[in-house]
Order: structure tokens, then C-alpha cells, then sequence
């Protein structure tokens, strides 16, 4: 893809942190068929390019989508006969909350895949203006995510040969609607937001603009549809997840690199409409229960806690960063520049602010105010 084409975060998006509104690239909604395969082997077929083109290796991090996505992978393998998938997943030092190993070692001796299984070992390299996160900075602009860089190594592993993630999951699966259990957790969070004050989500912007993005967020997350069929049409539409597929398409076409993302492949998002698609704001748990077949290990899908990663990439050169930025590069139209120094005063920073970090480092950069760092290899 041309760096041109790539679609890119707005001034509004850098400076909330959020990616709000449909893409409007972006083709017309999948018609459900009526007939379709079952989910799990729609993503047989969708994982299958991947896996002819060798070596395919598989973002893995030991949660759910990660581990459905290299589970369904390694079982069309073997039964093809094409090379076991290689899974590769960063561990981090010094970030206990993205800590994940337990489950990925039950997971990787379940799926028989330790000889395959490449571990990185990461300190400060991820940070949000590490090292990684440089090169990508530095050769393709802004881009969405922020923590987009965690692939660049992994692509770079790749190379000549393919990618499989699991991006889309949290949209697809899991969905922003949560449906209480029981109707006395829906009597308690509607008395909650009706007795405890909103908080400010973006206390660094200006006040009027902080209001709108509140109001926007709210609105968008009330316009996500209910029923899965309609969940699914609406978050392969929006502006998030089309940034997301097409940075990892520059950066995977860069390296020779095929990527391929089975959760929110045309066919898969077809046939889980097709076949759940009625069921009313389901959890990703009721959905993988629902759609696992007998030869889908339990523990590929059994519950876990989910890991957060914002002490991987809040790091010493984030720390820095903000220690020393000298207050210019915002758009002082949306940023409230006094209150963004308030905000970055303690730490760890807000993890909405990520893409406002990177971005003022770039200026600085392209300003010759930040060191220069290699092109990606």
C-alpha cells in the first residue's frame, strides 16, 4: 500500500486518544448468506494463505483471540500437511500486569508447538518512543494504533513468508455493549451513573472540546447494534479497526510479509452472522463456547483474566519524552497545553494520551529536535 493511501489519525484522534466514526472507504456491509459453513471452518479457510506461504508466524500473547487464531492454525497444518505455525510472543520485564506466560505455556504444550514457539524478551525496546516504536515512526508517520510497533519485529522474523493475528477480536467477539447478568447489575449501574459524577475522560483538552468527544464517545458507543449481525457489519466499517489492518498491510508489504487477520476475515464475519447472528449483545466467552467444536482443546477458550499492557510502552524514554517536551507541537485549538503538563506530571501518564506523545516526538524528530534511528531492516 502507498504510505499516501494509508488512512491516518486526525488531529481530534491524536489528541483524545480515541478513534471514533465509520470509514467511509469502506465497502457496504457483507450480505449473511444462507447458507454458510460453521464459524470455526470459515476460519479454517481463512487462516489457509497464511499457511501456504511459509514461514507463517502467529502474533501470539496467550489470550483469547491469540490463541483461537493459532489453535484453528495449527490444527488446518496438520491436517494439510504444511508446516506447523510458528508462534512468537514478547515477554515483558518489569510490566507484571501484561504478564500472560502461565497461559502461554499451558497453551503451547497443548497445541504441541514448543520446538516452533519464539519468545522475545522486551525492557524499555517498546516503549512508546523506544526504539521499535522509531523506526516505524520515522519511516511510516502517524499511525493507529500506538502500539502498532509490537509487530515490527515480528514482521521483520517473517519476512518472505506470512502473519496471523489476532486483530479484530475485542471488536468482533467481544463488542463495547456489555450485558449485565442479572437484572440487579443492571439496576446497580443504572443507579451508579445516575449518583456518581462523570469524570473527564480528557482532562488535557480544552474544556468545550473534552464535552463534545464526551458526548461523541457516548453516542457511538449507544450506535453500536445489539444483535452480533449487526455488531459485526458496524466495527468492520469503523475508522479503528480500518487504521489498524491497513498500517500492518504497509509494514507487513514492506517486509514481503503476507498478513492475515482470520477474526475479521470476510468469510468467518459471514458465517458467524449467518449462524449467531441473532443472538442479542453476546460476550466473546458465550461466543467461542458456542461456536467450539470437539476437536478445539478447552483450554484454547477457557476464561482468563485479560493482561494490560500500558507498563510495557510507559517507559524510561516516555518518561523523558514528557520530562523535557517544551510545550510546543499540539493543536492548541483542541490541547489545553497547561493541562496537559498537569496531566503528565505524575506517572504513569494517562494511556490516552499515547498517540500524543508519539506525535510530538515526530515533530521534534522532523524538526531535528529528536535523534535520528535506523530505517527498519
Amino acid at each position: 500500500m502507498n504510505d499516501l493511501a494509508l488512512p491516518r489519525p486526525t488531529a481530534r484522534d491524536v489528541a483524545c486518544g480515541i478513534v471514533l466514526g465509520l470509514d467511509p472507504a469502506a465497502p457496504a456491509p457483507i450480505a449473511v448468506p444462507s447458507r454458510a459453513p460453521a464459524p470455526l471452518v470459515a476460519l479454517e479457510h481463512a487462516v489457509l494463505p497464511a499457511l501456504r506461504r511459509p514461514p507463517c508466524l502467529v502474533s501470539f500473547s496467550g489470550g483469547l483471540d491469540s490463541s483461537l487464531v493459532l489453535a484453528i492454525a495449527a490444527r488446518v497444518a496438520r491436517r494439510e500437511g504444511l508446516p506447523d505455525p510458528v508462534p512468537v510472543t514478547w515477554r515483558f520485564t518489569g510490566a507484571p500486569r501484561a504478564e500472560e506466560s502461565p497461559w502461554q505455556d499451558q497453551i503451547i504444550a497443548e497445541l504441541g508447538l514448543a520446538r516452533e514457539w519464539q519468545i522475545l524478551q522486551a525492557g524499555e525496546d517498546l516503549d512508546l518512543v523506544g526504539p521499535v516504536a522509531r523506526r516505524l515512526l520515522t519511516r511510516y508517520g502517524p499511525m493507529h494504533p500506538p502500539n502498532l510497533h509490537v509487530h515490527l519485529p515480528i514482521i521483520e522474523l517473517a519476512r518472505g513468508g506470512s502473519l496471523l493475528t489476532g486483530a479484530g477480536g475485542d471488536q468482533i467477539l467481544a463488542g463495547w455493549r456489555r450485558r449485565p447478568a442479572t437484572l440487579r447489575m443492571r439496576l446497580g449501574l443504572l443507579r451508579a451513573r445516575w449518583l456518581r459524577p462523570q469524570p473527564d475522560l480528557f482532562p488535557w483538552l480544552h474544556s468545550r472540546v473534552s464535552r463534545q468527544l464526551r458526548q461523541a464517545l457516548r453516542a457511538e458507543q449507544r450506535a453500536e447494534p445489539h444483535r452480533l449481525a449487526g455488531r459485526i457489519a458496524w466495527h468492520l466499517r469503523r475508522r479503528d479497526l480500518a487504521m489498524t489492518r491497513a498500517g500492518l498491510a504497509a509494514v507487513a508489504s514492506d517486509h514481503d510479509v503476507l498478513a492475515v487477520h482470520p477474526l475479521v476475515d470476510d468469510g468467518f464475519a459471514a458465517a458467524l452472522a449467518a449462524h449467531r447472528g441473532r443472538l442479542r449483545t453476546p460476550s466473546r466467552r458465550e461466543l467461542l463456547a458456542d461456536i467450539a467444536d470437539a476437536g478445539l482443546p478447552p483450554l484454547v477458550v477457557a476464561p482468563r483474566p485479560k493482561a494490560t499492557f500500558d507498563e510495557a510502552f510507559l517507559r524510561a524514554a516516555t518518561r523523558e519524552f514528557i520530562r523535557s517536551w517544551d510545550g510546543t507541537g499540539v493543536d492548541e485549538t483542541l490541547v489545553d497545553v497547561n493541562a496537559l503538563r498537569r496531566e503528565w506530571s505524575d506517572w504513569p501518564v494517562n494511556s490516552l494520551t499515547a498517540a500524543l506523545v508519539q506525535h510530538l516526538w515526530l515533530a521534534g524528530h522532523r524538526a531535528g529536535r529528536q535523534p535520528t534511528v535506523e530505517a527498519p531492516r
